[in-house]
């Protein structure tokens, strides 16, 4: 799956577009490499995304097209 689709998908960020915009400005990493937003995806990966002073950092659990709301929070875990 697409990195900016994953990010939307998970809700990690809220929109897609600004999941790009995100990875055209090199605040989005996986396994420590800057990553564009046509990135694939996989379970086992390491997401960091930098929101101004503040980074998160997840591990990809799972890759779904599509999930809902509640199930979202099971795609990926905090590290």
């Amino acid at each position: 799956m697409r990195l900016d689709k994953y990010l939307k998908v998970s809700r990690l960020i809220k929109r897609r577009t600004v999941a790009n915009e995100a990875c055209d400005a090199g605040r989005v990493t996986i396994n420590g490499r800057v990553a564009k937003a046509s990135a694939e995806v996989k379970a086992g990966d390491v997401i960091e995304i930098g929101f101004g002073a503040r980074t998160v950092r997840v591990e990809v659990v799972d890759v779904k097209e599509t999930v809902k709301k509640d199930e979202a929070k099971e795609m990926f875990k905090y590290i």
